[in-house]
């Protein structure tokens, strides 16, 4: 006589479509929690208290003074800044003490990094043929410090660096000076931010001289074909000099911004 189980299983097997959407669901709330941890760093570094920026700087910055030359060309370099920063808005000088470190490299390139401190290449000044130019630049980086772009791409990396390490491992999350100088020497603002930082350094270049001469000569000549090849890390870090220009030259004629007289660089580059 067969015999039958009076108690039967009544829950279904999980076929293939179930099971991926279960899969597809758990991926996209982890996804979810991942960027709402960036959102949440980028709001965050609104609200860090100065001296606690500077002290994370400080762990960076002497990776590249060793690099540094603190010559004739470094004085000068900070005697712009100095001559800037009495033209800043009380909320972006407030605690701060703007430096210039000019790194005798042939590296195109410049950048804004925590502890108030602008790296400046050799190789990018060589390329600069009006102190106008230099000074858009110089303002252009402290734009990043107004607007902490150099936080956010910071704490962006070392996140990203601890999702990955989580999900996969063998990742260093919490990396040496210069490994971090390393880092935001090649780390790569959005477009959002760079648009943000020429703004701000093209509305200081007219406080500077009163006109906007010299504004977009340096992305100019940055977008010529033959020039290609000397500026790698500098487009390899910034959005591609044409967009800047048509940026730049729209927020002239809104803002009316004349173009006076551009000056010729008062100091010789000294390696």
């Amino acid at each position: 006589m067969h015999y039958s189980s009076p108690i039967s299983n009544k829950n279904p097997e999980v076929n293939n479509r179930q099971l991926l959407i279960i899969i597809a669901l758990f991926i996209g709330l982890i996804i979810s929690i991942i960027l709402g941890l960036f959102v949440l760093i980028n709001q965050i570094v609104n609200v860090i208290p100065v001296r606690v920026e500077q002290k994370i700087g400080a762990l960076i910055t002497e990776e590249f003074k060793q690099k540094s030359n603190s010559s004739s060309t470094q004085i000068q370099l900070n005697k712009i800044v100095d001559n800037l920063e009495n033209l800043l808005p009380d909320e972006n000088v407030s605690k701060r003490d703007y430096q210039v470190l000019y790194i005798p490299e042939d590296t195109v390139n410049a950048l804004a990094i925590p502890g108030d401190t602008i790296i400046i290449y050799e190789g990018l000044l060589k390329e600069v043929k009006s102190q106008n130019e230099l000074v858009m630049i110089l303002s252009h980086e402290i734009g990043h410090f107004a607007n902490r772009d150099h936080l956010r791409s910071l704490g962006n990396i070392l996140l990203l660096r601890i999702v990955i390490n989580s999900l996969f491992g063998g990742v260093e999350i919490l990396q040496s000076g210069a490994d971090i100088a390393n880092i935001l020497a090649h780390a790569q603002y959005s477009q959002s931010q760079e648009s943000k930082a020429d703004e701000f350094g093209l509305n200081l270049l007219n406080k500077y001289y009163g006109h906007v001469a010299g504004a977009t000569d340096f992305f100019d000549r940055l977008s010529e074909e033959n020039k290609q090849q000397k500026i790698t890390d500098f487009l390899a870090t910034h959005p591609h000099p044409e967009k800047r220009v048509k940026h730049l030259e729209k927020l002239i004629k809104k803002n009316n911004y004349s173009l006076g007289k551009k000056q010729d660089l008062f100091f010789k580059i000294q390696e």
